[in-house]
């Protein structure tokens, strides 16, 4: 159980470990363990994914990162367990805790979990931006990358997670095979032009 305590953060309800049943009923269907499920029905195109919540070994660490070298803004915190920040004054982009993760380590390779976070840039020159201040703090790029959709910088955060950096293209300049489907590709990303973005000869 989570410790108590004066700086206590919004109470999380206990994890029960889920039965691993080869079969599942979805929708009143019984379905395999092998079988992909697909509904008759698409989700509303103005859904969002809100938000991400990262389990950290060191708060300030964390936040040192996160609104140090990105610019998120904090919006509230919980003592040394939880903080949310975002951009633009949303309740939280990101949420970030040491509830069940204090001191830990990062999940060992080979196993599941999140692959990368990924941060949407409006505009080329403020993607520069972001990678002038994550070069200027030391950090490494694990790659750079032109998926034709977007270009984008993938780095690690303190605790080990994926972060991927990046901006949109036009929907009007996304690659298109003969038949319209999409077609994006994994091609270098040019980071010296990119660093070149937004800077005054």
């Amino acid at each position: 159980m989570r410790a108590s305590g004066p700086a206590q953060a919004l109470p999380v309800l206990a994890r029960k470990p889920v039965p691993q049943d080869p079969q599942r009923r979805i929708g009143g269907e019984i379905v395999g363990e092998n079988q992909t499920v697909m509904s008759s029905h698409s989700i509303d195109p103005q859904v969002r994914i809100g938000h991400v919540h990262l389990k950290v070994a060191d708060l300030e660490r964390a936040l040192g990162f996160y609104s140090g070298v990105l610019g998120f803004q904090l919006q509230q915190r919980f003592g040394t367990q939880a903080a949310f920040i975002s951009a633009g004054g949303y309740h939280h982009h990101l949420g970030l805790n040491t509830w069940e993760s204090q001191d830990g380590s990062p999940p060992a390779p080979g196993t599941t979990g999140l692959y990368h976070v990924a941060i949407l840039y409006p505009t080329r020159a403020l993607l520069a931006d972001a990678l002038r201040r994550v070069l200027a703090a030391g950090i490494e790029l694990d790659g750079a990358s032109d998926h034709g959709v977007s270009e984008a910088l993938y780095l690690r955060d303190p605790d080990g997670n994926g972060v991927e950096l990046y901006r949109d293209r036009p929907e009007s300049e996304w690659p298109r095979s003969a038949n319209g489907e999409l077609a994006m590709f994994t091609r270098p990303l040019d980071v010296d032009g990119l660093l070149k973005e937004g800077v005054r000869a």
